[in-house]
């Protein structure tokens, strides 16, 4: 019971995971090219890194998710 537990868990992170960054790669696409500007010049962003931050996003649901629990 405890081992198919942390696998059922395991799946359900891979899960949370790959939304957020699917939704990430939908932010990508939605908006373009990116870039981020400030007093240092200016540096693009490209969909890599929304990308990684939608699976970040997506990994804090779970977490958030693992609270109310």
């Amino acid at each position: 019971m405890g081992k198919n537990h942390k696998e059922d868990e395991i799946k359900q992170v891979a899960g949370f995971a790959a939304s957020g960054a699917a939704a990430g790669m939908g932010v990508a696409a939605l908006v373009g090219n990116m870039g981020l500007a400030g007093a240092f010049g200016a540096v693009a962003v490209g969909a890599a890194p929304v990308v990684a931050a939608g699976a970040v996003v997506g990994l804090a649901a779970f977490g958030i998710k693992k609270v109310f629990e």
